[in-house]
């Protein structure tokens, strides 16, 4: 292993960690390549929180809006393209900065994902539409009962892997946890992970103002923009599903708001749990 050492800057939705990454990359020269699953995406512009000009204006950032919501993108793929940009920045950087919002993307650079099958996109699409129709209780028992390992395992609370790893039951006839090899992939630099940690009172209230100002920079105008697109797996995120119910009918605009908070809170939590655990 080479003496290049790669700073991930870690924590829930809210909590500093763009600041974080920012001050951190001044002082060592870096720039700031992102591990955030949505904010790489150029149409989700107001409700994936992305750094604001200013911040992007302060240093050189990698993977903000980098790719397209019709783009078929994955961790996978982002394992590949963030290590190859890994390796050319170590070139001429001896310490480097990442920020991440998104467990699993961060555990594709420090650890690799396993080779799963390539995504079935029509096997996909009708399980999203049922997902609409029926929610995600009925794909959950259908996913317990062809691969328990995985119902056991994975975040059920996430539609998003409730559907991939039913997808893969069903195209392949094999367990979605056959495919996982729990082995980590080497890496030739070394990894510090940085927590960005904030009393649950404090988070909660820093998640509430940042979505009322979300809302005062035009969410729902960039909602509406997306809504023929709603069912593209990108925009099964915080903030647009609820506004997407709000103009489907289901809900006031103030109760599409309270949920986007609420909704946001608990994401904050499972976050929490997640890199705590991550934490040596």
């Amino acid at each position: 292993m080479s003496d290049k050492k790669l700073f991930i800057v870690i924590g829930p939705t809210a909590a500093g960690k763009t600041d974080y990454a920012i001050d951190l990359a001044q002082k060592l020269g870096s720039p700031v390549i992102s591990c955030d699953s949505r904010q790489i995406y150029r149409e989700l512009r107001i409700g994936t929180a992305p750094p604001t000009d200013e911040q992007l204006a302060m240093v050189r950032h990698y993977f903000i809006f980098s790719h397209s919501i019709h783009d078929l993108y994955t961790a996978g793929k982002y394992e590949i393209e963030a290590l190859k940009l890994l390796d050319d920045l170590f070139l001429s950087h001896d310490s480097l900065v990442m920020v991440g919002g998104s467990g699993l993307y961060v555990d594709a650079v420090c650890r690799g994902i396993d080779d799963f099958p390539p995504a079935d996109m029509e096997l996909r699409e009708d399980l999203m539409l049922r997902l609409k129709s029926e929610g995600v209780e009925p794909l959950r028992k259908e996913l317990r009962l062809l691969d328990r390992e995985s119902y056991e395992t994975i975040d059920i609370a996430n539609p998003q892997r409730v559907i991939r790893a039913l997808e893969v039951c069903l195209s392949t006839g094999e367990a979605f946890s056959s495919f996982k090899q729990f082995k980590s992939k080497p890496r030739n630099f070394k990894i510090e992970k940085i927590l960005i940690e904030r009393p649950r009172e404090e988070l909660y209230e820093r998640i509430d103002r940042r979505v009322d100002i979300m809302m005062d920079k035009g969410l729902l105008d960039e909602v509406k923009g997306l809504y023929e697109f709603r069912v593209r797996p990108a925009l099964k995120t915080v903030g647009y599903r609820e506004l997407f119910d709000y103009i489907d009918g289901k809900y006031s605009l103030d109760e599409a708001i309270e949920l986007i908070k609420r909704n946001s809170r608990r994401y904050a939590k499972r976050q929490m749990t997640w890199w705590r655990k991550e934490q040596p």
